[in-house]
């Protein structure tokens, strides 16, 4: 009896998934929204952190603004920091750039009607598939270990909004007199927190991979040099 083919179905190179990093991510988004949706327990676990934190970027509530700011540029350097180095950045741009000419392959075959070279591309999706997958995963694993740190800092921002500030009222270009405790889709704290922090975070993604891929080229550049001279008479 014949065995079908990777292109009749599942070949070696097919995406496995992960059941125990899924498992994992669910278990832990599960746990962050049963924290941040119940009230009682958000304040329970905020009033605890803020014992540490009310002290050093709390200001007595003088300074919201700055408290917000101060405490999103620390978690967003954590966040970002811990995937960073968590994540194989040379190595998931390498396959993206090889999906992207597969793709681009795949395309090409279809639109000049080339069966054979197609025959040949739908073999090798299976594999390409898989390590796009991977890559993929690689950084939803690392979302569990933030939410550690993430989700008791933003319960004690939640307690330092609703119970700590004796006024909510803040300036923006667009709203004069806006309140943090109002919603606007997210709460409007959470806005003006991810307006703050975000240029801080993307500039700090850039930074580090800048970084990285400069070492990853002069690694290449001094293998190169050594190799050189090992071949030179």
């Amino acid at each position: 009896m014949a065995t079908p083919g990777p292109a009749g179905g599942r070949g070696a190179g097919a995406p496995k998934a992960d059941i125990g990093g899924q498992l994992m991510l669910m278990f832990g988004l599960l746990i962050a929204m049963f924290v941040l949706f119940n009230q009682d327990i958000r304040q329970a676990l905020g009033t605890y952190v803020g014992y540490g934190l009310e002290p050093v970027v709390g200001f007595g509530g003088d300074m919201p603004m700055v408290t917000l700011l101060l405490t999103g540029l620390v978690m967003s350097f954590f966040s970002i920091t811990v995937r960073h180095f968590f994540i194989d950045w040379v190595g998931q741009a390498r396959n993206q750039r090889a999906f992207a000419a597969f793709n681009k392959e795949m395309k090409e075959a279809r639109t000049g009607n080339n069966t054979y070279k197609l025959k040949k591309l739908q073999e090798l999706q299976p594999e390409m598939m898989a390590k796009n997958m991977k890559s993929t995963q690689s950084q939803f694993k690392i979302m569990p270990i933030t939410m550690i740190v993430i989700i008791p800092i933003f319960a004690w921002l939640a307690n330092f909004v609703y119970i700590g500030l004796g006024s909510t009222v803040f300036s923006v270009p667009w709203e004069l007199n806006a309140d943090m405790e109002n919603s606007n889709l997210l709460p409007n704290w959470v806005l003006l927190y991810s307006l703050m922090t975000l240029p801080f975070g993307q500039v700090l993604q850039r930074s580090l991979k800048i970084f990285t891929f400069s070492r990853k080229l002069k690694a290449l550049d001094s293998g190169e040099g050594v190799k050189a001279e090992e071949k030179a008479p």
